[in-house]
């Protein structure tokens, strides 16, 4: 199985990328950075996903050179925490370009390949934040508000020919966070899931039989704030 996964450098799409691998499966990374020593041998594709272009000519590279793809996860994702005045406006875009409209690029540059293998699967990769407004995070919210739009009217769409999964996870324990003003990151008693736990519930939609489909999927700390 060619399982294409954005973000697969790092942070949860690093974790569904070596679970992939781990299951004898073939991951085929996009992302800003190449993929770390462990995941050199992966085949990858650096772009930019902010750039439809260059996240449309990646696709295509990778499904290319692998004969096709099985699946795809969108695991990319980016964010610009503040007030809606304080955050300079390209940045604002940018984290809807990345998360919203990258995620959109990738699957429709996918859905030819993924059509071909009859049995193809898109996973997408949403938030709590998509469900549940927060201070200071307009354009987090707004762009994963808009996956959880544009996965569910997907999953409408190519119902019986191609298999769509949300996920929408809590609070991960990554890099994700880093570089943030301290008011914007989890306190020292948050309780944050294994990126690898989440890739693990990834894998299993990925996994399900033909015909049949694990629609959305919630993942998150037991004491997550966000949910429900």
């Amino acid at each position: 199985m060619n399982v294409l996964v954005t973000g697969g450098s790092s942070g949860l799409g690093a974790a569904v990328a070596e679970r992939v691998a781990k299951d004898g499966h073939r991951p085929l990374v996009i992302d800003r950075q190449p993929p770390a020593a462990e995941g050199g041998g992966w085949q990858h594709c650096l772009a930019d996903l902010a750039d439809r272009h260059a996240a449309e000519r990646a696709v295509h590279c990778l499904a290319r050179g692998a004969g096709g793809l099985d699946a795809v996860v969108t695991a990319a994702g980016t964010d610009a925490c503040g007030r809606l005045c304080d955050v300079q406006a390209a940045d604002w875009e940018r984290v809807v370009q990345v998360n919203l409209l990258g995620t959109a690029a990738v699957v429709r540059a996918a859905l030819p390949y993924l059509k071909a293998a009859h049995h193809g699967r898109v996973v997408t990769v949403a938030s709590t934040l998509g469900l549940r407004a927060l201070s200071d995070a307009t354009a987090y919210c707004a762009s994963k508000f808009g996956v959880i739009g544009f996965t569910r009217a997907l999953a409408a769409e190519l119902a019986g020919q191609v298999a769509v999964t949300m996920l929408i996870p809590g609070g991960m324990d990554t890099a994700f966070f880093d570089g943030r003003d301290d008011k914007y990151k989890p306190g020292p008693d948050a309780q944050l899931n294994r990126p690898e736990d989440v890739a693990a519930a990834v894998v299993f939609a990925l996994s399900q039989p033909p015909g049949c489909e694990v629609r959305e999927l919630v993942v998150c700390p037991s004491r997550e704030p966000s949910w429900p």
